[in-house]
């Protein structure tokens, strides 16, 4: 279990310095209206792709929120590998299901001296990065409505269905999507996303999170309305069961 899984708050805390190997997991929050303006002023950060998919958005909202997530990456990648953060290059891992150039993100080969890993999530007004010496998922949800937290309970692990059951009912629509953002935490850190079915993997619907084989799982303290969590990998942990996951 990840102990002190609190987050700092790009623009008002500093800028960090270069990684160090072994110093834990790091959490940031971004609150995508009171960085907005300062991240429009930083957007010649981004290279062409993202740029690109940034004009796409139809919705100011969307480009505002892609625009704060990714000009954060940027300038904190940049700050824990001592670069300049607008030439920060991306890949994509190997997807561990179906070997696909669709697996986690992670920073070019040339600039791998480090063994830093990092994650990304978005929701509404609130962007949370994670960063750690071993591959690392975060998420971050709205809670749902209470419908909607119905017909996502469903999808869920037995025992996880079971801890909602058990709640109050005006209770189970943050639980809910206290669930939800571990998983989706778990399986980014993964790397498969989704292509694990959700009833598959219990990460626990209760106030503490369940021990899942291999990795350490936290929750994150977000604004109210949001869940948070993050997953680390353990250093030579064991790999998660692919017989779990669709064949190609």
């Amino acid at each position: 279990m990840l102990t002190g899984a609190t987050a700092a708050r790009l623009g008002e805390d500093p800028l960090p310095g270069p990684w160090r190997s072994g110093q834990g997991p790091r959490l940031w929050i971004v609150p995508v209206g009171a960085y907005g303006q300062r991240s429009d002023g930083l957007r010649e950060l981004l290279d062409e792709g993202e740029r690109t998919r940034l004009q796409g958005f139809v919705r100011a909202a969307d480009r505002a929120r892609y625009r704060v997530a990714h000009v954060a990456l940027r300038q904190l990648l940049g700050a824990y590998l001592d670069t300049d953060p607008a030439k920060v290059g991306y890949v994509r891992e190997a997807c561990p299901g179906c070997g696909g150039p669709h697996g986690r993100p992670a920073v070019a080969p040339a600039l791998r001296s480090l063994p830093l890993h990092f994650s990304l999530s978005h929701s509404g007004d609130v962007v949370l990065l994670g960063f750690a010496d071993t591959a690392v998922g975060v998420d971050v949800e709205a809670v749902p409505a209470p419908d909607v937290a119905a017909e996502v309970a469903e999808l869920l692990h037995p025992v996880e269905r079971a801890e909602l059951a058990a709640l109050p009912e005006p209770a189970r629509a943050s639980a809910t999507g206290r669930c939800w953002a571990r998983k989706e935490a778990y399986l980014k850190g993964v790397g498969i996303g989704l292509g694990e079915d959700p009833s598959v993997t219990c990460v626990g619907a209760g106030a503490t999170p369940a021990a899942v084989p291999g990795w350490s799982v936290s929750d994150v303290p977000v604004p109210p309305g949001y869940a948070a969590a993050c997953a680390v990998r353990s250093a030579g942990g064991p790999a998660p069961d692919a017989s779990t996951w669709p064949s190609t």
